[in-house]
């Protein structure tokens, strides 16, 4: 499936977020050459946590202490240094602000930078689908990609670079190649996240805190006090 998903992205900057408690059954070895894949791809790996813990069920301290846990495999694959982004597990920043800034505190601390996401969506939903669900899969990319480009026009009055969230299954590897013209049929270029984030849109305050992990031009919104307006539900066929 990596073999697939990185040919496929050859040429293309991202940033992989890594579980490595999620690569358990690989034993060390197999976690080394499927990180080894990525970085062979050109990738930028950024810290996920270890085991993918919910923010909104553990304390906050076990949580940090699961960032940190993950940071050694990270670290080996990038040749000893140390992952510079780090992603929430399901987009939780936070149930409270006491825990919100807490945890960007200790971010902060670890010299670690927080990857927002614009575009945020169920592709994991689709790839769980015990039917086949490619043809429907590309449709809904193809129109909830229409839906945050709206809102970024709505939230911010403009176009901006885009920061996708996408999961590394089999789904995506499958499709990759389509998804990949979709977005070029819509004018997508493909940055990195660095220059992504060099737009003044990601200076702008995320006015959220809550138990939900929503879209940063969700979060942007509520700062700038206007009404949310919500990504269709999900309908699986």
């Amino acid at each position: 499936m990596t073999q697939k998903l990185t040919a496929a992205l050859k040429g293309i900057p991202v940033t992989v977020f890594v579980n490595p408690g999620q690569a358990r059954r690989f034993g060390d070895q197999g976690l080394d050459e499927l990180l080894s894949l990525w970085v062979k791809q050109g990738a930028e790996l950024g810290n996920h946590t270890f085991s993918h813990p919910d923010l909104n069920k553990l304390p906050l301290a076990e949580y940090q202490a699961d960032i940190l846990k993950a940071e050694p495999a990270i670290r080996k694959a990038r040749g000893g240094s140390q992952s510079r982004y780090f992603r929430h597990p399901f987009l939780h920043t936070g149930p409270t602000q006491e825990v919100k800034q807490g945890l960007a505190d200790f971010l902060k601390e670890h010299n670690y930078l927080a990857a927002p996401v614009t575009i945020d969506t169920s592709d994991w939903l689709y790839a769980s689908s015990k039917k086949s669900a490619e043809k429907e899969y590309l449709q809904y990319m193809n129109g909830i990609t229409a839906f945050f480009e709206a809102r970024a026009k709505e939230v911010l009055g403009r176009d901006i670079p885009q920061i996708l969230l996408i999961h590394a299954n089999q789904l995506n590897a499958d499709t990759m190649p389509e998804l990949l013209t979709m977005f070029r049929a819509r004018g997508y270029t493909f940055v990195s996240l660095d220059e992504a984030l060099k737009d003044p849109a990601y200076l702008l305050t995320d006015g959220y805190t809550g138990r939900n992990g929503i879209s940063w031009l969700h979060r942007w919104a509520i700062a700038k006090g206007l009404k949310p307006v919500y990504e269709p539900e999900v309908i699986l066929p």
